[in-house]
């Protein structure tokens, strides 16, 4: 029986917890055959990103035979014969150098996928795929192409050490020719494609040949990026400068890595479908232009959290020459919360219509709708009828924050009655609040998570809210559009806000004439 060392039962230990890991446990099976040593201890790439591609197994020689002694007394007593030739490995140090092989491989496809789990964003989980690709099979350039079986999108290239123009390059190449069109194909079952010689290829494409010269490749290596739950996603393309191509292991450890990397990217894309659609629903809930009247000049801005809340706005022109103003937050995130909110507004804008002149009376018809309708859901709610001509307003708000007042002599919130969200009680009722406006003056109007996204408290928060209007330059107080964006960059610089970003933010900003 083999006498391995305690450091050789360690590593087998770490392997083992590894394996139950990463889920990489065929890797003993199609790792390499037993009796091929050498292609386990082949040199191997320089390191790539920071990472040893492949870290070789390391090689542990033969102890040289110790110098026989050196007493004259021993070699003048009879000659010496020459000692046996030792073997350059014993088994157990072949073992050795196989099971560290095994460790260290497996260590690297470890980091490579803690970095890659920990990307959020589709985009973000390409680069990576192609950046620890290249490390894995000793490739400089790369080329990720998502076009998902089901048709369904989303469809993007992304490409390392390759330019928008270097990529604008390579569709023109017909798809037939390339690796990515090959493995693309619906009829294609092969899990990899291996070029080492691109250029030297009979029947190449002139347009294909006359790329890869233009961008300086001359080999690839291609694998398709296919899941269990999601099918084929698309493929990555890895491109030598010269003509090579990766040994057995490394492509061995290239595809392990790309079959983790595809699970990942399904998740992800499920991820950006359930944000393209809501982002869609909300554009298609809220309005999609402002009306022009005179007297008055709107503009609004929105921004959408992760999870996508049920903040919105509405402005709609009423009878009379009026013109009514909305803004408010359905409780919840999601889908659910995003009908909520086009009902609660296509609501409001019906009894606006039929009963504007009293906010108070539109408020009430909506509290009434919601608790027959969505009686576990509340709603937080401003309604303002305006007469431009006039520069008059008239208010009711239902739990929600009150409008901030700018003008050339005045910074102000507007003194509201304190009342609660719609929803929350039997029945709903608070007074209304009318004002006018100087010539000139900006009423805002905003939801709570322009609050909330700062990560203050409420009163720091209305505080900031404030100096953040009265610190708006005069050249820009003549465009309520840059008065809004003036506000939201004071409040949330570079859009980067304390709490990540996990509401929606509405903001209405009116200047009267």
């Amino acid at each position: 029986m083999l006498d391995i060392p305690s450091r050789v039962r360690v590593h087998v230990e770490t392997l083992l917890a590894a394996q139950n890991d990463m889920g990489v446990c065929d890797a003993f099976e199609h790792y390499a055959p037993v009796g091929k040593p050498d292609a386990m201890n082949a040199p191997h790439p320089q390191k790539v990103a920071g990472i040893d591609s492949t870290v070789p197994a390391p090689a542990h020689p033969a102890a040289p035979a110790a110098d026989p002694p050196s007493d004259s007394r021993v070699s003048q007593a009879a000659p010496t014969s020459p000692a046996p030739p030792r073997p350059e490995h014993t088994p157990g140090e072949i073992l050795q150098d196989r099971l560290a092989g095994w460790v260290s491989d497996l260590t690297t496809l470890h980091e490579l996928t803690e970095r890659l789990i920990r990307t959020t964003a589709l985009s973000d989980a390409l680069d990576e795929l192609l950046r620890a690709g290249a490390a894995l099979v000793g490739a400089r350039r790369a080329l990720a192409v998502l076009e998902p079986g089901d048709g369904l999108g989303p469809h993007t290239t992304a490409g390392l050490g390759l330019g928008p123009a270097d990529l604008g390059h390579l569709e023109t190449v017909p798809r037939a020719s390339t690796s990515h069109g090959r493995l693309l194909d619906p009829s294609s079952s092969a899990d990899e494609l291996l070029r080492p010689d691109l250029l030297a290829e009979p029947g190449l494409d002139p347009r294909h040949r006359e790329v890869a010269v233009r961008l300086g490749f001359a080999a690839s290596y291609a694998r398709p990026l296919t899941a269990d739950t999601a099918g084929r996603l698309g493929t990555a393309v890895w491109l030598y400068d010269e003509p090579a191509e990766p040994t057995e292991r490394q492509r061995h450890l290239a595809g392990l890595y790309a079959r983790y990397a595809a699970e990942h990217l399904a998740r992800l894309r499920e991820v950006e479908r359930t944000r393209a659609y809501l982002a869609t629903m909300r554009q298609e809930l809220l309005p999609a232009r402002l009306p022009r009247m005179p007297g008055v000049q709107l503009a609004a801005r929105h921004r959408t959290g992760p999870r996508g809340g049920g903040d919105w706005y509405d402005a709609l022109p009423l009878p009379d020459a009026a013109l009514g103003l909305a803004v408010g937050s359905v409780t919840g995130s999601g889908p659910g919360a995003v009908a909520a909110m086009g009902r609660l507004r296509a609501s409001l804008r019906a009894y606006a219509v039929m009963e504007g002149e009293d906010p108070v009376a539109v408020l009430s018809d909506l509290e009434l709708l919601l608790r027959l309708t969505d009686p576990a859901r509340s709603a937080t709610t401003l309604f303002a009828y305006c007469e431009p001509e006039l520069r008059k307003v008239t208010l009711a708000g239902a739990g929600h924050s009150p409008p901030l007042l700018l003008g050339a002599r005045r910074t102000q919130f507007v003194e509201t009655s304190v009342s609660v969200p719609l929803g929350m009680l039997s029945c709903w009722e608070a007074p209304g609040v009318e004002f006018r406006t100087e010539p000139g003056e900006t009423v805002l109007l905003y939801t709570d998570g322009l609050l909330h996204r700062t990560g203050l408290p409420v009163d720091r928060a209305y505080a900031r809210l404030h100096a953040a209007a009265a610190g708006v330059p005069r050249a820009l107080r003549t465009d309520p559009g840059a008065v809004a964006d003036h506000v939201l960059r004071t409040l949330l610089p570079d859009e980067l806000d304390a709490t990540g970003g996990a509401e929606d933010v509405v903001l209405l900003a009116a200047r009267f004439e």
